[in-house]
């Protein structure tokens, strides 16, 4: 091995270039010190962040919890006792640009809850209960105090769906994204019964096709709304608009809704032989995705109230009735496909949770499509 002297003085041309270079190197030992922190990166203020939220993380703990939150994975156990022959369900997601909205009215307690319940939905409609979840938020500097109200808000949520939140990634990247600005993003794992896994396979024609209420725009279409509310429009958050009864920050920060409180026990009484989440794409898009072949959707548009927002973005954009039904929920939230047997025993559910849904349409012959009246 030769030493780091002995090649320079093999290579004596290397000193010709500081010979006719006016400007001189400096030499390593006198170059000052620069530390990680120092280059947007500061471990010390992530680790104190690090252990407020473990303690949020502790308090949705569950007895499948294996782990403590600080470790390579996360370990769950599934109740053997439970279970006879179970099925994990998975789905990952983002909050999308509402975050910015969110960025632009400092409120970031919401958004946590946002991303719980949009995942804790994806895999409710299989007929699966939440496990865990475990969140992954990326920002540029670390705010102590944002991250904070962002988990504080998983947690929150993951209590309230009875899912473990045991782990996570807080990544900070300078440079990566904008002053104040960060992603957020979730992955959740349920489980079902084999022989319960609801997959739409039993729907027939002549079912009832339910819709439960939306609580605003959930967590879809923002861009369009961004665009329609602050550039055409040229609102401000705090703006109170009288065409949408409130400020239109406040209209777009309403939080997703989890409908599995109410879809358990749907499921539990045997209730649906298919379900839809409204998401991206609209009641237009996910509903098919649940249909078997020769069967459809009739969906009766105007059969159920939608929040004044929806009417108001389509008459600022003029927005055509197609990019409408496929950008936004327009009002329902979730999609139940009964069987006209079990109408009344649903009824009777909804009846009593004090949940509201709406008759919406009904199974026809087609091809995997909605068909709008």
């Amino acid at each position: 091995m030769v030493a780091a002297s002995e090649r320079f003085q093999r290579f004596p041309a290397l000193n010709i270039g500081e010979r006719d270079n006016p400007v001189a190197k400096t030499p390593p030992s006198e170059v000052a010190r620069i530390t990680y922190a120092d280059a947007g990166v500061n471990i010390d203020r992530a680790n104190r962040t690090k252990q407020r939220i473990k303690y949020l993380a502790h308090k949705t703990f569950t007895r499948g919890v294996l782990s403590e939150i600080g470790g390579f994975g996360g370990l769950f156990e599934v109740d053997k006792t439970k279970y006879r022959d179970p099925v994990l369900v998975s789905s990952v997601d983002g909050v999308g640009t509402k975050l910015k909205v969110a960025f632009a009215m400092n409120l970031h307690s919401t958004v946590g809850a946002d991303l719980v319940n949009h995942c804790v939905n994806d895999i409710a409609v299989q007929g699966a209960a939440p496990l865990f979840f475990m969140d992954y938020l990326a920002t540029g500097k670390l705010d102590p105090s944002i991250a904070e109200q962002i988990v504080e808000g998983i947690a929150t949520a993951c209590k309230q769906n009875g899912c473990a939140l045991i782990g996570g990634e807080t990544a900070e990247m300078p440079g990566f994204y904008p002053d104040g600005e960060y992603d957020l993003a979730g992955f959740i794992v349920g489980v079902v019964e084999r022989d319960a896994i609801i997959t739409g396979k039993d729907v027939q024609i002549g079912d009832i096709v339910l819709g439960l209420p939306s609580n605003g725009l959930h967590t879809n279409g923002y861009s369009l709304a961004r665009k329609l509310l602050f550039e055409v429009a040229g609102y401000s958050p705090e703006d109170y608009v009288n065409e949408i009864k409130g400020k239109v920050g406040n209209e777009l920060m309403r939080t997703h809704k989890s409908y599995w409180p109410l879809l358990k026990k749907l499921i539990a009484g045997n209730c649906v032989s298919a379900i839809a989440h409204i998401t991206g794409g609209g009641i237009t898009e996910n509903l098919p995705r649940v249909l078997p072949r020769g069967s459809a959707a009739a969906i009766d548009l105007g059969s159920w109230p939608a929040s004044p927002l929806f009417e108001h973005l389509r008459n600022l954009g003029n927005v055509p009735q197609d990019d409408m039904l496929r950008t936004f929920n327009m009002g329902i939230g979730m999609v139940l496909v009964v069987p006209a047997a079990k109408f009344k025993k649903a009824q009777g559910i909804l009846e009593r949770t004090g949940e509201k849904a709406y008759t919406i349409g009904r199974i026809v012959k087609g091809e995997r499509k909605v068909i709008y009246n």
